[in-house]
């Protein structure tokens, strides 16, 4: 079994930088060193150019605090939680903590990224030194003015104190911290000392979301701005021929009209100016490689499985040997389709090239990637490059990938001015980066009454599932396990979505789990825990989950649910996934209305180690087993000759309002280190909700999304 583990914190990795001009010290904990984990993260970032991260503590002589979080929020939570750990060590009462975002600062800080759910994982170690670290200074700093041994001083709510009752706060002694020694060793709190991790705390942003103060990318302004629409190729394959701008030129506002690659800028003195040109520019296209269509895709997909020539990411045993045996043999493939991210706010971006710096400010999840690709496009030196991050309107992977920062960049540069690009839905859907279209063939191998062999194939647009990902469950639970991929290179650009590879296959296997259940004449949880027996002691380092807990969650969530105890009329569906080191199990309650099936609760069990955060937590569990029975239900998206077949929610369906089920929350209690939440809440949620349709209605759904392919395709009423 691989152990989880958090990053050790070395003494040279504790950096104080230095004294602030007006009066307190500025502390700085350089995690270059501190924070590389022996685990490797459980997404594919070799082309993400990810790396570790920093935090700040600026203590005023006031006494208040300032923490500077370092890491993109993207509604994850980050900005609110990080400084939480840091808080927490520091012993400061939050009420008096400000929290500020950290700007881009590659030369001595690294990884500010979100992507992953890992952010909390990788700080909760180093991010705890910072505040514990800052708090022994301050220690030492009083007990060294009232001449006493510092193991006699205390600390509490931003006071120490001595063995005397002579009292000081951290601002009458942060001058004389600042010209302390970095202790060498500090010791962090016993969790059942915790004061603010643990405890509900409010999103710090949260009254300027729900006033609507400046706060996203979309309002960032600076004077002498100019907004841009971009013209871009209206289909994969196509580049740019001729463009006739003498129409949009026309339109009042606009400024500029120029090529840039094989898309064209249209430059406005206000965004309606600059859209409404873009819809005017004559543009003259051609082909420049094969215009693709989903229908062809789908018989590529499918030949692809059943082909020979594969990757084999895992294989145990002989599985050949065991389907040969069997005396029964039981398959199933599973589809899903492309699908955009649509976050709410649009990608948008600002830049201002000048010959001295170039500045860069917007809505980014990889900051320091971005900047360095920035340098390169523009040939400048990447301490040329700054990057100030805003809050993100919903990023789900799409703002990992800074191609609308770069455009900002390039035109910039050309215009000579400070511009803002902006997207409309229109842009945010047809531009590129969706989630792959996959097929999932799955075959399991029965003899006397026991599954002797599971193979698992993947057939995917452009890119395969990550490394890790063929040792999460199953894997080491059935003797003879295999796991193959096959891809199809496509000019339709691709990337992270939200839990990547496992949105989907965690539906097709846990699916298939009640479907083996069925044909093996057995209980289909019992099914599964029998499983997780046969890994329990196993010596796979291979393998990522940890049995004993993912049968915790199972156990909780049939006990919380009621399973099998709910009324006559009410049909429910089980699923449980391990993904970015959680472990989850999902149950839905589903009812006919008009006989057609309504999701009526979702019972969610979770165990992500310690939970920082309670409210935020939550958050982001409901959020995401809504995400996940939002796109499971509706999601479809589509190409011909190269052209998506949606770019507006007028086409597209998302899960409205009234079909939101109930979302009950359970955390398995911990003191194991926090994991992620932002994602693995989603993966599990589509396969519940078919397993609940299937008892309700007795249809198996194994294309998604399933309204398409349900007889009726009026399959949700009002909740």
């Amino acid at each position: 079994m691989k152990r989880i583990t958090t990053p050790s914190v070395s003494r040279r990795s504790f950096i104080r930088t230095s004294a602030l001009a007006g009066g307190g010290i500025l502390i700085g904990f350089n995690l270059f060193q501190s924070c590389k984990p022996e685990v490797a993260p459980p997404v594919d970032i070799a082309d993400l150019n990810f790396n570790d991260f920093n935090a700040f503590i600026k203590i005023a002589d006031n006494g208040m605090v300032t923490i500077f979080s370092p890491n993109p929020e993207i509604g994850q939570g980050v900005k609110t939680s990080m400084p939480m750990l840091i808080a927490e060590e520091l012993d400061v009462d939050w009420e008096n903590v400000i929290v500020a975002q950290g700007a881009l600062d590659t030369k001595n800080f690294t990884r500010q990224v979100a992507g992953g759910s890992q952010s909390l994982r990788h700080g909760w170690e180093p991010l705890r030194q910072t505040g514990a670290t800052a708090r022994q200074m301050l220690i030492n700093a009083a007990a060294a003015k009232w001449g006493v041994d510092p193991s006699t001083c205390k600390t509490k709510s931003g006071v120490i104190s001595n063995g005397n009752g002579e009292t000081l706060g951290y601002g009458e002694v942060v001058k004389e911290a600042a010209s302390l020694k970095v202790p060498e060793k500090v010791k962090l709190k016993d969790p059942k000392d915790f004061t603010i991790i643990g405890k509900d705390i409010y999103n710090v942003d949260i009254d300027k979301i729900i006033s609507g103060k400046p706060l996203y990318g979309m309002d960032y302004k600076e004077d002498g701005m100019v907004y841009v629409s971009v013209v871009r190729p209206p289909a994969f394959g196509k580049k740019l021929n001729d463009f006739d701008a003498t129409e949009a030129k026309k339109v009042n506002g606009v400024i500029d009209v120029f090529k840039f690659g094989d898309k064209i800028a249209v430059l406005a003195e206000n965004t309606w100016s600059a859209m409404k040109g873009k819809k005017i520019v004559k543009a003259k296209w051609m082909d420049d490689s094969k215009l693709e269509n989903t229908k062809d895709h789908d018989k590529i997909l499918v030949g692809l499985l059943n082909g020979n020539e594969f990757n084999t990411m895992r294989a145990d045993g002989d599985v050949k040997k065991a389907f040969a045996a069997a005396d029964k043999v039981v398959e199933r493939t599973y589809e899903s389709p492309f699908l955009p991210h649509n976050c709410m706010e649009p990608m948008n971006f600002f830049a201002h090239v000048t010959a001295e710096k170039v500045k860069l400010v917007g809505p980014i999840q990889t900051p320091a990637g971005t900047a360095r690709r920035v340098a390169e496009l523009l040939d400048r030196k990447p301490e040329e490059v700054s990057v100030d991050m805003t809050r993100m309107g919903g990023g789900f992977g799409r703002r990992l990938y800074g191609d609308f920062a770069l455009e900002a960049a390039e035109i910039s540069n050309i215009a000579k001015k400070p511009v803002k690009v902006l997207y409309s839905r229109e842009d945010d859907m047809s531009a590129g980066i969706y989630r792959p279209a996959i097929k999932y063939r799955i075959s399991a191998a029965i003899k006397d009454g026991k599954l002797t062999g599971y193979h698992l194939k993947e057939a995917a647009i452009n890119s395969n599932m990550y490394g890790l990902i063929p040792n999460f469950f199953p894997a080491g639970a059935i003797e003879n396990y295999q796991v193959d991929v096959a891809k199809y290179d496509s000019n339709i650009t691709i990337g992270a979505w939200r839990a990547p590879y496992t949105n989907f296959l965690a539906f097709a296997e846990q699916s298939f789990f009640d479907e083996l259940a069925e044909a093996m004449e057995v209980d289909n949880i019992q099914l599964r825990l029998d499983l997780l027996q046969n890994v329990k002691g196993h010596k796979d380092e291979r393998i990522q989950y940890s049995p004993e807990r993912l049968e915790q969650v199972i156990k909780t969530a049939v006990e919380k649910s009621e399973w099998g105890k709910k009324p006559e009329g009410v049909y429910q569906g089980f699923s449980s996934y391990y993904c970015h080191n959680t472990h989850v199990a999902e149950v839905a309650d589903v009812v006919l209305e008009n006989d057609q099936p309504v999701i009526k609760k979702i019972t969610c069990v979770v165990d992500c180690g310690i939970v920082v955060n309670p409210l935020g937590a939550k958050n982001q569990i409901e959020g995401g087993v809504i995400d996940g029975i939002g796109h499971a239900m509706y999601g479809d998206f589509s190409f011909e000759n190269g052209e998506p077949q949606h770019t507006n929610f007028n086409t597209y369906r998302l899960i409205r309002m009234n079909e939101t089920p109930v979302v009950e929350t359970h955390f398995i209690e911990s003191d194991i280190a926090p994991t992620g939440l932002g994602e693995p809440t989603l993966p599990p949620a589509g396969a519940a909700v078919a397993n609940a349709i299937k008892a309700a209605k007795g249809v198996r759904l194994t294309k998604q999304p399933f309204v398409k392919n349900m007889k009726n395709e009026t399959l949700l009423g009002s909740v």
